[in-house]
């Protein structure tokens, strides 16, 4: 990644350890790399499907996928891998894949939830990836051969890649499905390399020495919103018009005047939830099938579930329903005990019920009998029982590990 005249030897644009943004992985197939993002269920990673095809239509049997926590850098060797059935790699349409981790990510690893509002342009990205460096003024660094940086910038979403589609026609040789891709421009407060101001008028002179601009490597990975993930780095572009020619030096290298082009997660979430919720393992389908008491394990983490139902009447078959939850310690504690949840659950049309996982951490300390809470707020498209406002349920989890005196 580019972040505008900063040079990538400054650790101010350095996405280093604990910093929030060790869920963001460098991805390895095929003799090249990628990178992603981890997501809220501890096991699947976001990325880009162009990253992981080895030829149109045909996925990757394996990716290394590469964490950077502040306990170091480890490996993990992934067989499972997605592609979304509509990718279109003519048109860079639905660009979208999921890894799955052999095993749940090192508890270290920070987990996202996706961005699941449709008001993402005008606000602000904060990018994150394993792309290569280099400066606005000059483009990629085509001299770089020292080790992957995960590199953060920040940068608007500034359009919806149809609208700049509609405005350009053929000018655009490709097509992007309207409401699905973010594109951001790439700017250094100059009127002359404003691409969007100069090809359809969305004037803004950017933000600085923050600015930031994907590059190879960067593909798969995040754009957060508030912390979610908002975008999935696709590809970039150097555009003009007859009258314009925002590019700084004409060339696709990731020099001030380009675009960017990103993934809209919100139009997807549909696939990435119900894709999520297939792999689950031994996940409750009824209430009878609910654990309620669960032994802690001895290392890494385990899934505990929480149902979720529906007994009502959609408006309409196709309404989509949902409630918010998040993870309240009790005598168990998040970070030690489990790792905390929170966000969205929604229920497409045709579902009735979904599960909520929360990881359990395992450890070999004594300890005694401990419990935490899940409530769940913000019903849409139903109430709760006697209109309560809040629904919570508890978890219990039994020690494995001896006795405490």
């Amino acid at each position: 990644m580019i972040v505008s005249n900063t040079s990538y030897l400054n650790n101010q644009i350095r996405a280093l350890p604990g910093e929030g943004f060790d869920g963001v992985v460098r991805i390895s197939t095929g003799g090249h790399y990628g990178s992603g993002a981890l997501l809220f269920d501890g096991q699947a990673i976001l990325t880009a499907a162009h990253t992981l095809t080895t030829s149109p239509g045909v996925a990757a049997t394996s990716a290394s996928v590469y964490f950077e926590t502040v306990e170091g850098t480890v490996s993990v060797t992934a067989t499972n891998i997605s592609v979304i059935p509509s990718y279109d790699p003519i048109n860079d349409n639905n660009d979208l894949a999921l890894i799955w981790l052999p095993s749940s990510a090192a508890v270290k690893a920070d987990r996202y939830d996706i961005y699941r509002n449709s008001n993402e342009i005008g606000q602000s990205l904060t990018l994150a990836g394993y792309g290569a460096p280099g400066s606005g003024n000059s483009g990629v660094d085509a001299q770089y051969t020292g080790v992957p940086l995960r590199i953060k910038g920040e940068n608007l979403a500034d359009a919806d890649a149809g609208t700049l589609k509609a405005k350009l026609g053929g000018v655009m040789g490709w097509s992007p499905t309207p409401g699905t891709q973010l594109v951001s421009d790439f700017d250094n407060g100059s009127t002359a390399q404003d691409a969007l101001g100069r090809l359809i008028g969305n004037i803004d002179p950017g933000l600085g020495t923050k600015e930031g601009m994907i590059t190879p490597g960067d593909s798969g990975g995040p754009a957060f919103i508030d912390g979610h993930v908002a975008g999935i780095a696709s590809y970039t572009a150097s555009m003009s018009t007859r009258a314009s020619h925002p590019d700084l030096d004409n060339t696709s290298n990731s020099s001030f005047g380009e675009l960017e082009f990103w993934q809209r997660v919100s139009a997807y979430q549909q696939w990435i939830d119900q894709s999520l919720r297939s792999h689950y393992p031994d996940a409750p389908a009824t209430p009878e099938d609910v654990q309620k008491v669960i032994t802690e394990g001895n290392s890494g983490t385990s899934y505990v579930y929480f149902l979720v139902q529906y007994n009502g009447e959609r408006t309409t078959p196709d309404a989509l329903l949902s409630i918010d939850y998040s993870t309240r310690n009790g005598s168990a504690v998040s970070g030690s005990d489990y790792i905390s949840a929170s966000g969205t659950l929604r229920l497409y049309p045709g579902e009735n019920q979904a599960v909520i996982p929360v990881e359990l951490i395992g450890d070999t300390i004594p300890e005694p009998t401990e419990v935490f809470y899940l409530d769940v707020t913000n019903p849409v498209g139903g109430t709760f029982a006697d209109n309560a406002t809040t629904l919570t349920a508890m978890r219990t989890i039994l020690d494995n590990d001896g006795w405490i005196l």
